[in-house]
């Protein structure tokens, strides 16, 4: 099928690795190269802490505070459930809190697929639990808490959200969900489409569900697609790529939450694919991390 991808972002795409994750440790290293080549962001007016949140085992995290911060931003990385750390997400984490305003808490959660599903969602709600009861230390608001992430990530914001709804958790103001991967099935028409996009493509989002679930069954705080029931969770900015395999899931996901009764601001970038607002020159990869910081601040601060 004909692509017409964004002229500033087809430039770059020979640059983006072929990850396929049939090899996860070969394909970290691949990755946090590919982080490092990205230019550093600039924290000077960020306090930048890196804390181990107490949980079985610790949570590395690492929390930026802007000056006169508004509210609090649970961040969760992408990379298939296999790769990425604090590390390798600092220039989005640093990027996401200076434009923002807000504090960002970025989550090491344990990887797949040394760590199977439940330890990745695991880690997340323990770091989410931790904000929330330890706000006045932090310094934070607990009633103005969100949770977001790309990717692997924004399906793990997604997972965490249903469950804290179901337990009567901690309450989330807002979930960030960009290009998240919510099902592992796998059904939709962009899942089945394509296959040989720049990134992303079916081969790679196959290996990385089955690295996370293991030999487990896929159930809603794994794929969030799979829940039911999507009422009573928090408002939602949902973002896709054009050309990724998650368009399709992730467009449904937003219109069941919006037929669920959730106030949902849906994004859908043309000529985009999964992961290209890593090309920060481009000029809608700028519009995309400007809009995800406005929306936050709108969200955390109304």
């Amino acid at each position: 099928m004909e692509h017409t991808l964004d002229p500033e972002l087809e430039a770059f795409i020979s640059l983006f690795p072929r990850a396929d994750l049939t090899d996860p440790v070969k394909e970290r290293v691949n990755f946090a190269a590919l982080a490092a080549s990205v230019p550093a962001p600039d924290t000077s007016n960020l306090d930048v802490e890196d804390v181990m949140v107490p949980a079985d085992p610790q949570v590395p995290v690492r929390i930026y505070r802007p000056r006169e911060a508004q509210g609090t931003l649970i961040w969760l990385h992408g990379g298939g459930f296999v790769m990425g750390d604090v590390e390798t997400e600092h220039p989005w984490a640093a990027r996401i809190a200076e434009a923002s305003g807000a504090v960002v808490i970025s989550v090491g959660y344990r990887l797949a697929p040394e760590n199977p599903f439940p330890a990745a969602p695991d880690d997340a709600y323990a770091v989410l639990t931790w904000a929330a009861g330890h706000a006045a230390e932090l310094g934070i608001d607990p009633e103005r808490i969100a949770v977001g992430g790309h990717s692997a990530g924004g399906g793990l914001a997604a997972a965490i959200a249903l469950r804290a709804r179901d337990e009567q958790g901690p309450r989330i103001r807002f979930q960030l969900l960009n290009q998240p991967g919510l099902d592992d099935r796998q059904q939709t028409w962009s899942a089945t489409e394509f296959t040989d996009t720049p990134w992303m493509n079916r081969d790679k989002i196959t290996a990385s569900w089955r690295h996370y679930l293991g030999s487990t069954p896929a159930s809603p705080y794994a794929a969030p697609a799979r829940a039911t029931d999507l009422t009573g969770l928090p408002p939602a900015y949902v973002a896709t790529a054009e050309y990724c395999p998650n368009r399709d899931e992730d467009i449904a996901y937003a219109l069941r939450l919006l037929q669920s009764g959730v106030s949902v601001e849906l994004h859908q970038w043309p000529g985009t694919f999964h992961g290209s607002q890593a090309v920060l020159p481009a000029e809608v990869s700028q519009r995309q991390l400007a809009e995800l910081a406005a929306v936050l601040r709108r969200a955390l601060t109304k």
